[in-house]
């Protein structure tokens, strides 16, 4: 059983940066398999940002050039840095393990993120 608690949203004004974690335990072999989601009410969960089986980093096109996915192996943690945060980015974020072509099996609480325009 993979716990994963994310940590870090909140309410921000559009234009300003959030840096969300999201922490497993136990220890997970591939921390770069953890992807970050978000949801709307009412709406699908859609993928964000997440990592090829390479490592490569990929991004959902509405976040591309504003959002970094990254991994800590030594804290077994996985930041989504948002910067230049939009209204429409206001969403409760889950992070999911593990991602690979697909939703894995373990999902987080979530975190929410509110921004005021």
């Amino acid at each position: 059983q993979v716990q994963l608690v994310e940590s870090g949203g909140g309410l921000v004004q559009a234009g300003r940066s959030l840096k969300l974690s999201c922490t497993a335990s136990p220890t997970i072999p591939m921390i770069n398999a953890v992807a970050w989601y978000r949801q709307v009410p009412g709406m699908q969960r859609e993928l964000v940002a997440g990592f090829t089986i390479s490592g490569t980093r990929h991004y959902a096109d509405f976040v591309k050039g504003r959002f970094t996915i990254s991994a800590d192996n030594t804290k077994n943690t996985v930041y989504l840095q948002m910067n230049s945060l939009k209204p429409e980015d206001t969403a409760v974020y889950y992070c999911n393990y593990p991602h690979l072509h697909a939703p894995g099996a373990y999902w987080g609480q979530g975190t929410q993120v509110t921004v005021s325009s």
